[in-house]
């Protein structure tokens, strides 16, 4: 694999991008097709090496699209669950990067109604992780993930109501920022759980994703740092690998000046996860009617079902309860930035173990992929997945770096000082030398 691809977007040579980005549109076709990642492949847009595009912010940055997002020539299918047709307009978001000149290569595929953490989709088959053929991807935003950690796009855009972008990210390891919730305009995409609801980032360098958030939300908070970050110690205690990676990257974090402080009540998080897994079922009941989905997808089916028996009263509860649990949560960490704590508590596991038609699955395993994530959700706050290293298996190890309101950029800013100090950039999936796609600088 070339060198180019695994460098920054905003440092290559202006001459190499137009190359780079043609290699990422060669990439997306047939590794994409391999990883069962794309959905469709987007044709060249005029004016890829267009003088004019490399003086845009995003100079021509390749991305790809979760099949949320609706093109006028193309509505988002939903991972299978709604028809192909036109849209009345371009989903804001991707008229956002357009006009600041990122090119869009692909639409990446994703689980259905985006309603599954693993990255299972009983209509069009399951994403597979470039890194280990046996593991899962990740869930909802399979795709995006996949297709970046492949090197077929140097940005993915994703959605997250519970842990959509930073599951896959996580299992798939590369950065997956999932915004503060009402940080960006979500016209144009399907909704899920609308007060959970957040569009989202992926990308191998957090260096690069500070780049494409000064685009997307120029008016946060460019000046927060964190110094200091709060650790949820009884979250660690497992003998896990991704415990023990956790640690070591604290240390290295620590080495770097951030000091840290434990936190042992976990009463505030455990409740709003609850919380937002009742906001996420009745939400999702009443916006998608499950009467198409019933033959093909069963499980689907329970899910969604699940939200008609929840009570208007449970409901408003646990809508009520939101700002006090923040202050809790936000109180507990004694002052600090940021807290630190897994993405999932276990290693990616198999794919056989979350299949639902498996002799192998396990459904507490499925329910616990999301089980540190959906909290984040029913908060509002931002959060980012940030690579730690792998397994004993070769399957990336991650943190969760979950942030105040309004701290994106300096989560961006502490998951780049963290990458900038590791090695783990250095590594590519396997399949990323299959085929020769690229061309040297």
């Amino acid at each position: 694999m070339p060198s180019n691809s695994c460098h920054s977007w905003f440092r290559l040579p202006k001459e190499v991008r137009p190359r780079e980005l043609r290699r990422c549109r060669a990439a997306v076709v047939s590794i994409g097709a391999e990883l069962n990642a794309i959905t469709d492949v987007c044709e060249d847009h005029v004016g890829d090496e267009d003088e004019n595009v490399a003086h845009l912010p995003l100079r021509g940055m390749p991305y790809v699209a979760k099949d949320v997002f609706d093109r006028i020539a193309r509505r988002g299918q939903w991972g299978g669950a709604r028809s192909p047709g036109p849209a009345n307009a371009d989903a804001a978001i991707l008229r956002l990067l357009d006009a600041a000149g990122a090119r869009q290569v692909a639409v990446s595929s994703m689980t259905t109604l985006a309603y599954e953490p693993s990255g299972h989709n009983a209509y069009l088959g399951r994403t597979m992780n470039p890194w280990h053929p046996d593991a899962i991807s990740g869930g909802s935003s399979s795709g995006s993930a996949a297709l970046v950690a492949a090197r077929c796009a140097y940005l993915g855009i994703g959605s997250d109501t519970g842990g959509s972008i930073r599951i896959p990210a996580a299992c798939c390891g590369v950065v997956g920022l999932k915004p503060g919730h009402g940080k960006l305009v979500t016209d144009g995409a399907m909704p899920l759980a609308p007060s959970l609801d957040v569009i989202g980032f992926i990308t191998r360098r957090a260096e690069d994703l500070i780049r494409v958030w000064e685009v997307a939300s120029p008016s946060s908070d460019a000046g927060m740092t964190i110094s200091s970050v709060a650790v949820y110690s009884e979250l660690l205690e497992s003998s896990s690998s991704v415990c023990a990676a956790i640690r070591a990257a604290l240390r290295t974090l620590r080495n770097l000046g951030i000091s840290e402080r434990e936190v042992s009540d976990v009463r505030a998080i455990t409740q709003a996860d609850r919380d937002a897994l009742t906001i996420m079922q009745v939400e999702a009941a009443r916006i998608h009617d499950d009467t198409s989905l019933s033959g093909g997808d069963p499980a689907l089916s329970r899910r969604i079902a699940k939200g008609r028996e929840i009570s208007d009263a449970e409901m408003d509860a646990a809508l009520g309860r939101r700002n006090d649990l923040l202050t809790a949560v936000l109180s507990s960490w004694q002052g600090c930035g940021a807290a630190i704590l897994p993405v999932m508590a276990m290693p990616p596991p198999d794919a056989t173990e979350v299949d639902p038609q498996s002799a192998q699955f396990r459904a507490r395993t499925l329910y616990e992929l999301s089980g540190l994530t959906r909290f984040v959700n029913a908060l509002g706050l931002p959060a980012i997945a940030v690579p730690i290293g792998f397994d004993e298996r070769g399957v990336p190890q991650s943190m969760q770096i979950v942030g105040r309101p309004d701290s994106e950029f300096a989560l961006l800013r502490l998951a780049h000082l963290y990458q900038s100090n590791t090695k783990w950039l250095q590594q590519a999936p396997a399949i990323c030398a299959a085929t020769d796609l690229g061309e040297s600088a």
